[in-house]
């Protein structure tokens, strides 16, 4: 299979994905020997203050190589108060953070990332799929009106910023080559038909709206396989999976996480099939996150019960 692969990504002996943000926080969660939990309590003392959850995503990934190891933020939330809020509950320093990647650019994944600019001292890779600054974008509600979503993210804005802009349709390599960021995932199941309600202007007229910008995170563990990282699989969790064993030729896929977009009527249609690959698939860690959506959590319990994990703010996923 080697010879599909179009992307030379480098080994890691051990990653770590601590969730800053998600939909759901949960303070009473035990830890395992995968994942770590919070405390709720330090030196015998409850503490006053706790996480924040809310409708968006955002991770701080971790990759070590020997004796290095080197952060990246994947996604910022919804609000601009949560990241920064829970990243001080964590202890975890901002300034570690050595590139930020953007899974699209919706209001939900996008939200605090001037915030924390602001918070960066000197200049820090961004990349993002140049169909992230698409706008307006809009929702087509059941009655046939819309609405239009927020815009939080602006080139023009950005570029006086203190970013090195990083655009790519196609996969790109970043920190040493040890993590790839996929760029326009190629959409080949039949199922996977993104959101039908998501609308754009294009000359003047709106459009149906393919969210092509839908990009995920690609880590290569030693002696393991494929670790994938969505933000909200707009492209499908299926094709994000196979386009990342395309491109790296890594075909065994050990740990997915993230938002895998089946919340909701509409996408209900499609759990058989979807649970249908994934089970041939056979992940050893799926964990589910976001926009998932309750009754497909549910089932990944039911169906996956070695490999499922219930994520919660303030977890923190170690993979070896």
């Amino acid at each position: 299979m080697n010879e599909k692969a179009s992307v030379s990504l480098k080994t890691v002996d051990h990653v770590e994905i601590t969730t800053l943000i998600d939909n759901y926080v949960d303070v009473l969660l035990p830890s395992t020997d995968v994942i770590k939990r919070p405390p709720l309590s330090i030196e015998g003392k409850v503490k006053a203050d706790t996480f924040l959850a809310e409708h968006g995503l955002s991770l701080f990934i971790t990759v070590y190589k020997g004796e290095h190891k080197h952060s990246i933020l994947m996604d910022t939330g919804y609000t601009k108060v949560g990241v920064l809020h829970n990243m001080e509950q964590l202890g975890l320093n901002i300034e570690d953070i050595e590139a930020i990647v953007l899974s699209h650019g919706h209001m939900d994944h996008t939200g605090s990332l001037n915030d924390i600019l602001n918070k960066i001292p000197g200049r820090i890779p961004l990349v993002v799929h140049p169909g992230a600054f698409q706008y307006p974008r809009y929702t087509r509600q059941p009655d046939g009106s819309k609405n239009i979503w927020p815009r939080t993210l602006a080139k023009d804005e950005l570029e006086k910023k203190n970013v090195d802009l990083i655009e790519s349709e196609t996969p790109t390599l970043i920190i040493n080559d040890m993590i790839m960021v996929t760029g326009e995932v190629e959409r080949t199941t039949p199922f996977e038909k993104g959101m039908p309600n998501a609308l754009m202007e294009k000359d003047g007229e709106l459009i149906h709206d393919p969210i092509i910008d839908d990009q995920a995170i690609v880590i290569k563990l030693k002696g393991k396989g494929l670790v994938v990282v969505s933000g909200c699989s707009h492209a499908g969790i299926v094709n994000t999976l196979m386009f990342g064993q395309k491109t790296t030729g890594e075909q065994k896929i050990h740990a997915v996480l993230g938002g895998f977009h089946l919340s909701g009527p509409f996408f209900e249609k499609f759990h058989d099939p979807t649970f249908d690959a994934l089970n041939k698939i056979a992940p050893d860690v799926l964990m589910p996150m976001h926009c998932t959506g309750w009754k497909a959590i549910q089932r990944f319990q039911k169906e996956f019960p070695e490999s499922f994990i219930l994520n919660s703010v303030g977890s923190k996923l170690m993979l070896s």
